[in-house]
């Protein structure tokens, strides 16, 4: 949820969970909300419990770099808080001198990115092993999807071929889930719930 603050910034209703204090400047140049930094894997059982507050009172969008590391991050983040939302930025937009993170991204890739950001599907979301119920909040009426299947994969050209994998990331970046390879994809686009209709569109505008 997302509106105007005073500064006149983008005010986001979530709190944005990210791995440092660099990301957390970066962050806020680009939007007005809470932002909680993790200090890498070592997560502390004090900023565990800062997370969890935030995940019951108003949410989370959970927004690691987009290498090894942040992914472990944020599949841990997600096993903890299932409910959470997930933000992906662009690999080639976190890049600067060979090092990889948020911190080096401009205002509008990171402003973009959190506007993209997903919850997970009625089913679970898309990292393996993550669905279930968040107390009473959790609810069966999330809208529906038509699961993708590797035959529409295939059909999408996300899944073999030439040129798939370039394919998959530009999809991943329409619909702001990241990328992967063919069955994470796969796993992904179902575990959100990305309509049929969004994930054609998204293949129309990246041929």
């Amino acid at each position: 949820m997302t509106e105007k603050s005073s500064s006149g910034k983008l005010k986001l209703r979530e709190a944005v969970i990210v791995e440092g204090r660099d990301d957390v400047a970066a962050v806020e140049r680009a939007i007005d909300a809470l932002i909680i930094p993790t200090h890498g894997f070592g997560i502390t059982q004090e900023t565990l419990d800062i997370i969890g507050k935030a995940y019951h009172n108003q949410g989370i969008v959970i927004f690691t770099d987009p290498d090894r590391a942040g992914e472990n991050i944020r599949r841990r983040l997600t096993e903890l808080f299932p409910w959470a939302k997930q933000a992906f930025l662009p690999r080639e937009q976190a890049v600067k001198s060979g090092d990889i993170g948020i911190e080096n991204a401009a205002p509008e890739d990171i402003r973009e990115a959190l506007l993209l950001a997903k919850g997970p599907a009625a089913s679970g979301c898309c990292f393996g092993g993550m669905g279930g119920r968040l107390g009473d909040e959790a609810s069966s009426e999330l809208p529906a999807s038509t699961p993708l299947t590797m035959e529409d994969m295939d059909r999408l050209g996300l899944a073999g071929g030439t040129g798939a994998m370039e394919r998959r990331a530009a999809v991943g970046r329409v619909l702001g889930i990241g990328t992967g390879n063919a069955k994470a994809m796969l796993k992904k686009i179902n575990g959100f719930g990305i309509s049929r209709e969004e994930r054609e569109e998204a293949a129309r505008q990246t041929e």
